[in-house]
C-alpha cells in the first residue's frame, strides 16, 4: 500500500514515500530536487525505492515539467494522479471566482491544514501560510470556506537583486551565516544586508499572517 506524494513547485520538486495512503502513515523515504535535475530521479534517488502503489501530486510549474516528472515515473507501474482545484473537496469550499485557477499546492495545503485541525477536535477560522519561492497566506472560515489570501515574493526573490547591487559597489567581506531559527530566534535588526532582508521579510510575513 505504499504511497508517493509529489509537490512540484516553481523551483524544486519535493517527494515523500509513505507506507500507506493515510494521515498516520510513516515516511519511508523523502527528498527534493531542483527542477533542472528532474531527469536524474529515475537513475538516482528513486532507483532503489519500493515501487509505490499509489501516487498523488500537485504541480504549479506547468505541463511541460509535469510531463518530465511522469517520464521519470515510468520505472514503476503506477498511474500518476494530479490534484486539480475544484469548487469543493474534502470539506473545503473554494471562494475563487474561477476555482480551477487556484494553485493546486495551495488547495492541498488548505485541505490538509483544516483536517489536521479537525483531528484535534477544533473547528474555527484558520490561516495557512506556505513559504517557498513564493509566500502564500490563505484564510478559511470556521466552516472550511476559502475566503481568499495573499501571494508574496519569497526570500529568494529579493536576495539576488541586493547581492548584485553590492557586487557592483565594490568588494565586501563575506556575509556571516544566519542563525538557525531552531537554535536561536531571528534577530529583529540584522548586522548585514542579507540578515536585514530576511529579518524584514519575516517580520512582514508575521504581521500579514496575524
Amino acid at each position: 500500500m505504499t504511497f508517493l506524494a509529489i509537490d512540484v513547485g516553481n523551483t524544486r520538486l519535493k517527494w515523500a514515500l509513505y507506507d500507506r495512503p493515510h494521515t498516520q502513515a510513516n515516511v519511508l523515504a523523502q527528498g527534493a530536487e531542483f527542477l533542472e535535475n528532474i531527469e536524474t530521479l529515475a537513475d538516482g534517488p528513486w532507483v532503489t525505492l519500493a515501487a509505490p502503489q499509489y501516487m498523488l501530486g500537485c504541480v504549479v510549474a506547468g505541463d511541460a515539467v509535469k510531463r518530465r516528472v511522469q517520464e521519470q515515473m515510468e520505472l514503476w507501474d503506477v498511474s500518476p494522479q494530479w490534484v486539480v482545484s475544484s469548487n469543493a473537496e474534502a470539506g473545503i469550499s473554494n471562494g475563487y471566482d474561477h476555482p480551477t485557477r487556484l494553485g493546486s499546492d495551495r488547495w492541498v495545503a488548505m485541505v490538509g491544514a483544516r483536517h489536521r485541525m479537525l483531528a484535534q477536535g477544533l473547528e474555527k477560522p484558520l490561516v495557512v501560510v506556505m513559504v517557498g519561492t513564493a509566500v502564500t497566506v490563505e484564510a478559511l472560515d470556521q466552516h472550511g470556506k476559502f475566503l481568499g489570501g495573499f501571494i508574496l515574493p519569497g526570500h529568494g526573490r529579493v536576495q539576488p537583486d541586493c547581492t548584485c547591487q553590492r557586487a557592483m559597489s565594490g568588494p565586501f567581506p563575506p556575509t556571516p551565516a544566519m542563525p538557525s531559527p531552531v537554535a536561536a530566534p531571528m534577530p529583529l535588526r540584522g548586522p548585514v544586508s542579507a540578515w536585514c532582508i530576511t529579518s524584514g521579510r519575516t517580520q512582514a510575513l508575521s504581521h500579514i499572517a496575524s
